[in-house]
């Protein structure tokens, strides 16, 4: 008969770090959003007179909601933010996966360099490359215009190369060389063999771009300057001001933003799981 066996004391210890260490975490995480929720729903007067963990007297008061909405005009910020995602998602992603498809299936003289020079320019903080770029964008007419800020971050998606580099390197090259003897060209092999097979890397690209452009706040507020220009996130830039911010709009309007992802999420939760599961055991 097995007899159960009884943890050290060491081991009881380490275990009950573990669950202090979880809680706290998880204390630490939804803090922001409890006070997030809390003041949104809290008027002017009730946010200077409690405290930010306070509950609001009412979780039915939504003229934070309605104020936000219309005086940060967030409609047009969903409308350009739409439009902004749908096209650098679409370019970002044949672009990155051609571009991976030519590294990895074509050997030739520079492709190890250019390999190195994405990875260099990988590790160079965008931060500091913003003046060199404001100049190009300005000598070219391009600030103050959407396609413009297209443009810029469409040229930033150096880890989704590399993430579709991988899931080549997990393809076989005789899928490619019996298509092009039953008479298939080089797009033909790419469009009809491997992009439908690029699914889950197409899906983890697709996440962690899509996330960075939505929330994309130092370009937007940098380059498009007019007010039907406004993105969701440079939306919320409204309710600050020199004499104060007024955080029960912007708390509101950070709910806001959150719904489409969130709803999103729900949707695709089984593709977004797939994708990022299949992205971390590949290559």
């Amino acid at each position: 008969m097995e007899t159960s066996k009884k943890k050290s004391p060491a081991g009881v210890i380490f275990s009950i770090f573990q669950y202090v260490m979880c809680i706290g975490a998880t204390v630490v995480a939804l803090i922001p959003v409890l006070v997030c929720i809390f003041t949104a729903f809290k008027t002017s007067e009730e946010y200077q007179m409690t405290s930010v963990l306070q509950p609001p007297k009412s979780f039915l008061y939504f003229e934070n909601f309605k104020v936000a909405f219309e005086q940060a005009n967030m409609l047009r910020g969903f409308l350009n933010t739409a439009l902004v995602l749908i096209v650098v998602l679409t370019v970002s992603i044949f672009a990155g996966s051609m571009l991976a498809y030519v590294l990895n299936r074509f050997q030739f003289k520079g492709n190890g360099i250019i390999r190195n020079l994405f990875m260099f320019a990988a590790l160079l903080p965008g931060i500091a490359m913003q003046v060199t770029i404001y100049q190009i964008m300005n000598s070219l007419g391009l600030i103050n215009h959407l396609y413009g800020y297209m443009i810029c971050l469409m040229g930033t998606d150096i880890i989704s190369i590399y993430i579709f580099l991988q899931f080549f390197e997990n393809l076989p090259v005789s899928l490619d060389e019996s298509a092009i003897i039953d008479g298939c060209t080089y797009f033909g092999v790419y469009f009809k063999i491997l992009l439908p097979l690029l699914k889950p890397a197409i899906v983890t690209s697709l996440i962690l771009k899509g996330v960075g452009v939505y929330n994309e706040y130092y370009a937007s507020n940098l380059y498009l300057q007019s007010k039907h220009l406004k993105t969701i996130s440079t939306a919320l830039y409204t309710f600050t001001g020199p004499y104060g911010n007024q955080y029960n709009y912007i708390c509101a309007g950070v709910l806001i933003t959150i719904i489409p992802i969130l709803i999103i999420f729900i949707i695709f939760q089984k593709q977004v799981y797939g994708g990022l599961a299949a992205g971390a055991v590949k290559g």
